[in-house]
């Protein structure tokens, strides 16, 4: 399901505990060259990468596989550089994002990228005890941020859909991004009323969009 802007009325900024990060030793294995850590750790995060590339892009997308080979390749460049903040799985989607973003963003130029409004298996999987119309209305609302993630910029991009689409809190996209929380919470708000521009012709689900997100500060 997706998860609507939120903010508590704590006034701290950056207060993120360090997590325990059950991949820590595959990642210093990684690090050091070790080939069979590196093999395990792949293994390990390929599917939270895959599915944050499918949220990009939709499951039926073509260049799924493609992307998500090349956000794994990504990550295991940038594990040197990774200090902890976050698990090394979050951290290997954030990249996914990243890296599923930029394929939308490349292709740009060549075809006008054009979701597809039917719902693919992924939009269409919430938990078993939902409704018919509660299938749609994720899956709506998803595609309404994959036509969103070409419009906006990439900091904001990344911000809607770590938290709207992958369910990641606040201090944990602050600790992912480097960015102070209050910073996080300004991107997330120009993402929800673009949003809401994008639902503006449907009346539900603008409606409900915005009743959840100002009931939820």
């Amino acid at each position: 399901m997706l998860r609507l802007v939120r903010r508590p009325r704590s006034s701290g900024d950056r207060d993120v505990v360090r997590p325990h990060d059950e991949l820590a030793a595959l990642v210093a294995g990684v690090v050091r060259g070790d080939a069979g850590a590196t093999r395990s750790f792949v293994v390990a995060v390929a599917r939270p990468v895959r599915r944050a590339v499918v949220m990009v892009l939709g499951s039926k997308d073509g260049e799924v596989d493609d992307a998500s080979q090349e956000a794994i390749l990504g990550v295991l460049r940038a594990l040197p550089k990774f200090r902890g903040e976050c698990t090394s799985t979050q951290f290997a989607v954030r990249i996914a994002v990243l890296s599923a973003v930029a394929v939308r963003r490349r292709r740009r130029g060549k075809d006008r990228w054009v979701g597809s409004q039917a719902l693919d298996e992924d939009d269409a999987r919430v938990d078993s005890d939902s409704s018919p119309l509660a299938h749609v209305e994720v899956g709506r609302r998803r595609a309404a941020i994959r036509r969103l993630i070409d419009e906006l910029p990439a900091p904001i991009a990344e911000a809607v859909v770590l938290y709207f689409m992958l369910g990641y809190t606040v201090p944990e996209i602050a600790a992912l991004s480097q960015a102070p929380v209050n910073t996080i919470w300004s991107r997330l708000r120009i993402g929800r009323e673009r949003m809401r521009q994008v639902l503006a012709a449907d009346t539900r689900l603008g409606a409900q969009l915005g009743a959840d997100v100002e009931g939820r500060r």
